[in-house]
């Protein structure tokens, strides 16, 4: 099934195959907001690993999927061949920050707002918390697939791939960490789903728009995959790791990212 499906997007356009790729990392998103039809609320325990689990995914994709690329494919040696990685990671990193400081948004525990004050409600401010989670991984799964438009040997289809399949593994709990709070506040299944899947329709916005600079301006492509890398780790330790500490599940959440590490390593080293 996998082969087939890199042999599909192998014979489509690079850029049509980011969008293909990032509506995926979509459709899990929602599912994972639908299991508001199926429960009201879900464990603490259970999420708290869930999370842990996305943020080991991310992690690895980072180095594994991104990072190793980048400088695998930058010129020259020594510090040299390093310098646009690191430029790409601190650059991701502070765009990051710089959205988490104007971004009106609110942490799943509906204990802290963060970003310019705003009187939107919490509904809203909690979609746009995951969102933020969101652009970064859109953009990884763009850039690599906008490295396959330009021709860059270390950029393949395989690889772009296996990192919107990690992706969407850890945007599973992400749809449940948006969805069931809301319901359990009183919101209808509905609205519930509506506003959990609604977090991720910037990942295929970001995935088109990564694909689209890096296959126009190549030079830019490991500067871009540095870029995203940083922005995924600033997520995690400034946003899900420390979500995972609110309750008493510390050692849960802790297997579930090393649980998400092993799996998206194992993923892309097997399969990339």
């Amino acid at each position: 099934m996998f082969e087939s499906a890199i042999q599909f997007l192998e014979r489509i356009d690079p850029v049509a195959a980011a969008l293909y790729a990032t509506l995926f990392t979509w459709f899990v998103t929602a599912a994972g907001a639908s299991s508001v039809f199926l429960f009201r609320t879900i464990n603490r325990t259970v999420l708290d690993g869930m999370l842990g689990f996305t943020g080991g995914v991310m992690v690895a994709a980072s180095y594994w999927s991104l990072l190793a690329p980048a400088i695998e494919m930058s010129e020259g040696e020594g510090f040299q061949k390093v310098v646009p990685s690191v430029v790409g990671f601190l650059l991701g990193a502070i765009f990051l920050f710089m959205l988490d400081k104007v971004l009106p948004h609110i942490h799943i525990n509906f204990k802290e707002t963060e970003g310019i004050k705003s009187p939107w409600q919490r509904t809203t401010l909690l979609v746009l918390a995951i969102t933020l989670h969101n652009i970064p991984e859109g953009l990884a799964v763009g850039v690599l697939f906008g490295g396959v438009a330009a021709g860059v040997p270390d950029a393949t289809v395989a690889g772009a791939a296996i990192l919107a399949i990690g992706i969407g593994l850890q945007n599973f709990p992400e749809g449940i960490a948006v969805s069931m709070p809301l319901r359990r506040m009183g919101m209808s299944r509905t609205r519930s789903f509506m506003y959990g899947q609604a977090s991720a329709l910037v990942e295929p916005v970001a995935g088109v728009l990564g694909a689209v600079a890096v296959s126009f301006f190549t030079p830019v492509l490991p500067y871009a995959l540095a870029f995203a890398a940083g922005a995924m780790i600033f997520v995690v330790v400034e946003e899900v790791i420390p979500e995972t500490q609110q309750d008493k599940n510390t050692d849960i959440a802790t297997l579930g990212f090393i649980g998400g590490f092993v799996v998206m390593m194992s993923l892309d080293v097997a399969l990339g």
